[in-house]
């Protein structure tokens, strides 16, 4: 396994705070950086365009003002997850103020981009690519990625299907470099278990929408906090791509999750049909994602409280004897 300089004595847990769409904002990134894991944001959360430099300089100097009165513990890292499809209109933009801001890690999703990486590079940042397979994960690294986000089956959002045991291990054989995986990860011992299928990172979402600094309306933190594995709908009628949804949401919109149809995503519309009638709830907005590992959160709780629990449960894990 390679663990990349950059996180070398800043990290309390060997984890990274996947950037949430809509819930993912600066103060659950810094909150998540100051307790020792990557708070990540995808930077689409910065609205208007121009909100972003705001929110790289603040991020940037509470981290500071951190380390400079703990310089024993010093902060994560922090990332800002790129989506790099021809369809992103705000990729030039906010490329260039991570190059402004120095990004340190740049997370790429919805594609592999050279010239993205390359950019990332000049500044000295590192790049990170979620993939869902074998075939998109060698296209990153071709690509120029640094390192991997293995997407397995159960993760929140847009998930792959593939076991993390088969997917960790198929991509060991050829790749050496940092890994992180993702998929039902909300405990210690999940953690532990990613490091020992040879993945360098746990990425964790879900569990971070149950806390008090994420921007997620309470009963959607709530819905997190209470339901389990069986409460999760995996469909592609909401974007025209395979998510996990919360059962719970699709029921409150009106909808049968036990009868949901499949998507054509070449005739996706959202919010209103030509007749100016609600034709669907939205994604994310109205039905809610979220990953399978739900089970393990037991309430709504200050981000660096779910990071001490992780902690606690990491540092505790064993192998039991036969």
């Amino acid at each position: 396994m390679s663990m990349p300089a950059l996180f070398k004595g800043r990290l309390s847990i060997p984890a990274i705070g996947a950037p949430l769409f809509i819930v993912s904002v600066p103060d659950l990134v810094i909150a998540q950086c100051k307790a020792g894991i990557v708070g990540a944001f995808p930077a689409l959360n910065a609205r208007p365009p121009e909100l972003l430099d705001e929110w790289l300089t603040r991020i940037k100097q509470e981290l500071a003002a951190y380390d400079a009165a703990h310089p024993e513990r010093p902060s994560a890292p922090f990332a800002v997850n790129q989506i790099v499809h021809r369809s992103n209109n705000r990729l030039e933009h906010d490329l260039a103020l991570c190059e402004k801001h120095k990004v340190p890690i740049i997370i790429t999703s919805l594609g592999a981009r050279e010239e993205v990486n390359e950019a990332a590079h000049r500044w000295g940042g590192i790049v990170f690519h979620d993939v869902i397979n074998q075939k998109f994960a060698h296209k990153a690294i071709e690509k120029g990625a640094d390192g991997l986000i293995l997407v397995a089956a159960g993760a929140g959002g847009h998930a792959g299907v593939i076991s993390p045991f088969a997917f960790v291990a198929e991509t060991r054989q050829w790749f050496d470099g940092p890994i992180a995986l993702s998929g039902a990860i909300a405990s210690g011992r999940a953690i532990r278990a990613a490091r020992l299928l040879g993945a360098d990172f746990a990425y964790i979402g879900s569990a971070f929408i149950a806390t008090r600094e994420a921007n997620a309306v309470e009963r959607y933190k709530e819905m997190v906090a209470t339901s389990g594995a069986e409460d999760i709908v995996y469909s592609n009628l909401f974007t025209g791509v395979h998510g996990n949804y919360l059962k719970p949401s699709i029921v409150a919109a009106g909808m049968d999750p036990e009868n949901l149809p499949e998507s054509d995503a070449s005739k996706m519309s959202f919010g209103t049909d030509a007749s100016g009638e609600r034709n669907r709830p939205k994604a994310w907005k109205e039905i809610w994602g979220s990953g399978q590992g739900i089970g393990s959160v037991r309430g709504v709780v200050p981000a660096a409280e779910l990071i001490a629990r992780l902690k606690k449960e990491y540092d505790e894990a064993f192998d039991p004897p036969l």
